[in-house]
């Protein structure tokens, strides 16, 4: 990437990553230090054509498994893998003079807004 100055690294994370959860301080800290690398990483490779982003999931994604393992409430929005798939690619696809470093995708139904 750095020989072609291009490319995209994405990095995934919850929202733990931006504020911690009751009963998951591991989970949440290792959440938030990878957050602080992407960010790290960004302001190091973004001036070399590198477009280094982060992503937060906030949701349950629609799986075969997900569903077997906690089955869907009547009133649930799952996230669909295809449309999750779409905002990644639109981070692929941004052009220099507007990248986006974060995105949180989550329904529109969220607990987060509560």
């Amino acid at each position: 990437m750095l020989r072609n100055g291009a490319g995209n690294i994405i990095f995934t994370d919850a929202t733990s990553a931006i504020r911690g959860r009751k009963g998951a301080v591991d989970f949440s800290s290792a959440q938030f230090a990878r957050r602080g690398l992407a960010d790290a990483m960004a302001r190091e490779l973004w001036p070399q054509g590198i477009h280094v982003s982060h992503v937060i999931i906030d949701g349950v994604i629609d799986t075969d498994r997900t569903r077997k393992m906690y089955p869907p409430e009547a009133d649930e929005l799952r996230m669909s893998t295809d449309d999750i798939a779409e905002n990644y690619w639109q981070l692929v696809q941004q052009r220099q003079s507007s990248w986006a470093f974060e995105i949180a995708i989550r329904p529109y139904n969220e607990a987060f807004f509560e």
